[in-house]
C-alpha cells in the first residue's frame, strides 16, 4: 500500500477499504481519533498483512515502518552515469534537478522510500561526500601537496579508477603523493579517457598513442599537477587514502596479473615488473587461443 505524502486519514482509509484491507472506512477514521494517530501518520510504502487488524495498520503507519527500496551508485561512476541511474529508477518521482560537478556523489546503496524525489536523492548523495569529505580532510596527513578538500577529491577520483576497490590504494595514492612532491607528471591513463568522453561514456577499446600525446585538460601525460576536475565519484576508501596514503618512496605501479599491482621505486624495477605483466598478458592470449 502506497500512501501519499498529505494524505489524511479519510483518504487513507478509502484506499485501504479499496485494497480489501479494511471494511468500515468510519471505524477506521475513529480509531485514529481514538488512539490519538490521526496527525502521526506516516506517508510511505507499506506491507500489510491480509488479516491485519486496523489497530495494527495503524501503529505500522504511526512507525513508520516502510518499505525501503535501493538506489545504488557504484564507486568509480561518473556523476553522468549515476545521473542516468537516478533518472532511470522506477521507485523515485519528480523531474532530474541540474547535474552537479563531477564526483560530487559519495558512492554506496542508499535505502529510500518510493516517492522520494530525484532532487532529493542527488542531495542525499552529495550531502552523505561532504560530510564524509570533511571528517577526513580535518584527519589528513600533514604537508600533503594537496591544496584543498576538492584537490583531495581529483586525487581519489584517479585512485579509484586506477585500483577499482581491490585493496591497495593506500599504495596507489602514496605514489601519486610522491609524484606530485617530486614534480613528476601523473601519467595515469584513466585521465587520458576521461579527456576522451568527458565522462559519458565507457570508451571501450585501448589508448592510442596519439592519445596519450593528445593535449586535454585532464591528460596527465601532457599536464603537471592534478587536472582541474576529478574524473569519477570516488569511494570512501579511495578519498581515505588520497589524504592518508602510505608511506613509501614508489613513484611506479603496474598491474601484477593478480588484481593487485606491483610496485617500484626506481625506473630499472618498473621495467622488470612491467616484462612481468607482459609475459602474463601474453601467457593469457595463449591460453585464451
Amino acid at each position: 500500500v502506497l500512501i501519499p505524502r498529505g494524505a489524511g486519514t479519510i483518504r487513507i482509509g478509502e484506499q485501504l477499504a479499496e485494497q480489501g484491507l479494511i471494511e468500515d472506512t468510519r471505524l477506521f477514521r475513529l480509531a485514529s481519533r481514538y488512539y490519538e494517530l490521526d496527525a502521526s501518520l506516516k506517508a510511505g510504502e507499506y506491507s500489510i498483512p491480509a488479516d491485519a487488524s486496523i489497530t495494527e495498520i495503524l501503529r505500522l503507519m504511526e512507525e513508520g515502518d516502510v518499505i525501503l527500496h535501493p538506489v545504488q551508485v557504484i564507486e568509480g561512476s561518473t556523476i553522468a552515469q549515476a545521473m542516468r541511474a537516478i533518472e532511470a529508477s522506477e521507485v523515485l518521482t519528480g523531474d532530474m534537478p541540474e547535474t552537479p560537478e563531477e564526483g560530487s556523489f559519495l558512492p554506496d546503496t542508499y535505502m529510500v522510500t518510493r516517492g522520494t524525489t530525484r532532487a532529493e536523492v542527488v542531495q542525499l548523495l552529495m550531502g552523505a561526500q561532504d560530510t564524509l569529505l570533511d571528517e577526513i580532510w580535518a584527519n589528513r596527513q600533514p604537508d600533503l601537496p594537496l591544496a584543498s578538500p576538492e584537490e583531495a577529491v581529483i586525487l581519489a577520483s584517479i585512485v579509484e579508477k586506477e585500483t577499482g576497490s581491490v585493496g591497495d590504494e593506500d599504495l596507489v595514492a602514496s605514489v601519486f603523493i610522491n609524484r606530485l612532491e617530486q614534480g613528476m607528471r601523473l601519467q595515469t591513463d584513466p585521465t587520458v579517457i576521461y579527456g576522451i568522453t568527458k565522462g559519458e561514456g565507457v570508451l571501450g577499446r585501448g589508448l592510442r598513442q596519439s592519445e596519450l600525446r593528445k593535449i586535454t585538460p585532464w591528460n596527465t601525460y601532457v599536464i603537471d599537477g592534478l587536472p582541474p576536475t576529478p574524473i569519477a565519484n570516488p569511494g570512501m576508501a579511495s578519498l581515505e587514502a588520497a589524504v592518508n596514503p602510505e608511506s613509501t618512496d614508489y613513484v611506479f605501479f603496474v598491474a601484477d596479473g593478480s588484481g593487485g599491482h606491483a610496485f617500484a621505486a626506481t625506473l630499472q624495477e618498473h621495467n622488470r615488473n612491467v616484462a612481468k605483466w607482459r609475459q602474463i598478458e601474453a601467457e593469457r592470449q595463449q591460453d585464451g587461443d
